[in-house]
């Protein structure tokens, strides 16, 4: 089965076509798993996407269908209760929609994965990222030296000049779990994180399911301290065993490589569902430690950039 090639037709009833998404790539495949980026408001988005499409009402039907399926998904697998979830089935996290959010879809269109991807500027600090509130950093044992951990990464991506980015939101049908499809799309992450222009990033996984086992054999590793590493831990909040993995998009594991560096070129011609026009393009994914000036964005700067 091909993963992730982008498709190019709309997907009779389904999610493509309920959502107005259209691709203008390559031909339909009914076996092939497709992907959709969905972009947060006045994103910095790369001239060399090639479907970028402005669609308020859209971005707008995906965010709350992919807030359904991973709420159904966490629901199913006892990590969330009822009472989590909104009135129609949502789970709503409230950096959703500040966040990109990269969606695989399969043959029919219905969603049937989804990661976040919440990027900071670099001079963020600790206080400021969402990871503050999870079981870890709030323990008593623990909290200290976590944030410690999370300081030493966040001044590595100063020093870069690269994005820190918080991945999570994880969620994947079960009938898709431990299949290649899964760690193709978690190896998407870091394909997206190199057109964005590269980053230093974290995760918490759940050891359910060999989550976070197949998230560190992509390339992720667990956080260090002067005592060594961070050990697992019980996250009240989702029931079960955590571990939090730290990744750098120009470090995936060496066997998959190349195959990130192909995801690239796919990534950059699926659709990317924007609320508003996108601020400050710029061509420089394949140089993540060049980085563009803040500027508004110009309909005519952005129109010669795609030319």
């Amino acid at each position: 089965m091909q993963l992730l090639q982008p498709d190019t037709k709309t997907v009779p009833n389904g999610l493509l076509e309920d959502a107005g998404i259209e691709y203008s790539h390559g031909p339909a495949d009914g076996r092939q798993v497709r992907l959709v980026l969905m972009a947060p408001p006045a994103a910095r988005v790369a001239a060399d996407f090639q479907d970028i499409q402005c669609k308020p009402s859209w971005h707008e039907e995906l965010m709350g269908r992919m807030q359904q399926f991973r709420g159904s998904v966490y629901l199913q697998d006892g990590a969330i209760g009822r009472s989590q979830l909104s009135r129609d089935g949502r789970h709503r996290v409230a950096i959703d929609p500040h966040s990109w959010h990269l969606l695989a879809l399969d043959g029919t269109g219905n969603i049937c994965g989804c990661v976040r991807y919440y990027s900071h500027e670099s001079g963020t600090r600790f206080q400021e990222l969402w990871v503050r509130h999870s079981a870890l950093a709030t323990s008593k044992t623990w909290g200290g030296a976590f944030r410690r951990a999370v300081e030493a990464e966040l001044q590595q991506a100063r020093r870069r000049n690269v994005s820190y980015v918080e991945v999570g939101g994880w969620a994947i049908s079960s009938e898709r779990r431990c299949t290649t499809e899964a760690a193709r799309t978690a190896l998407a992450t870091y394909s997206l994180a190199r057109v964005l222009g590269g980053c230093i990033g974290i995760t918490t996984a759940t050891v359910r399911h060999s989550s976070s086992s197949l998230l560190r054999r992509i390339g992720g590793s667990s956080l260090r301290t002067d005592a060594g590493e961070l050990p697992p831990y019980y996250d009240p909040q989702y029931t079960c065993e955590m571990e939090v993995l730290r990744f750098d998009s120009e470090s995936p594991a060496a066997k998959y490589y190349s195959l990130v560096d192909r995801l690239r070129s796919d990534i950059l011609n699926v659709p990317v569902v924007c609320r508003s026009n996108p601020r400050s393009p710029w061509p420089y994914h394949s140089y993540p430690n060049r980085r563009p000036p803040v500027a508004q964005f110009s309909p005519g700067l952005y129109a010669a950039q795609r030319a």
